[in-house]
């Protein structure tokens, strides 16, 4: 009967760590995202590259934009010198989870110098530790304004 009890105390915390895990890596996620944009806006160059895996893409809102981390850290390195980079203010992401657990997509609404902007990511969790391994960043357009933005296009 001790043994039955035990069994069923074991069951009982490994199912709730489990349980447990996803909500632990939104957190890590969601910090990793939060600390990431607040480096930009204290131009932390350090901070903000490392967040980034090494073969990392970001594609910005140009669309000559999607570089290699290597291509925008030369791109950033002036402005985050001046001391200046970028102010964005996520709210509204959304994490997803790969079946093994070892890489994430997100989406994310972004206050911006540019206005309302959309993100969306996929991370890679490798050596214990979440990387950006691709960001995309995009302007949004409300549909009814789409005609006088194709004309400006």
């Amino acid at each position: 009967m001790l043994k039955q009890i035990l069994l069923f105390i074991a069951l009982t915390l490994s199912l709730g760590a489990c349980k447990n895990k996803p909500d632990t890596k939104t957190k890590d996620i969601n910090t990793l995202l939060d600390n990431w944009h607040l480096a930009a806006t204290n131009a932390d160059l350090d901070t903000y590259f490392s967040a980034f895996d090494e073969k990392a893409i970001y594609i910005g809102t140009d669309a000559s934009e999607r570089w290699t981390k290597a291509e925008f850290f030369s791109f950033c390195e002036p402005y985050f010198k001046k001391g200046k980079a970028w102010d964005f203010k996520a709210y509204d992401r959304k994490i997803y989870f790969s079946e093994d657990g070892q890489t994430a997509w997100f989406n994310e609404l972004l206050n911006t110098w540019m206005g309302v902007c959309r993100a969306s990511g996929v991370l890679t969790f490798k050596d214990n530790i979440w990387k950006i391994s691709h960001y995309q960043l995009s302007v949004t357009v409300k549909n009814e304004n789409m005609k006088q933005f194709l004309e400006i296009k």
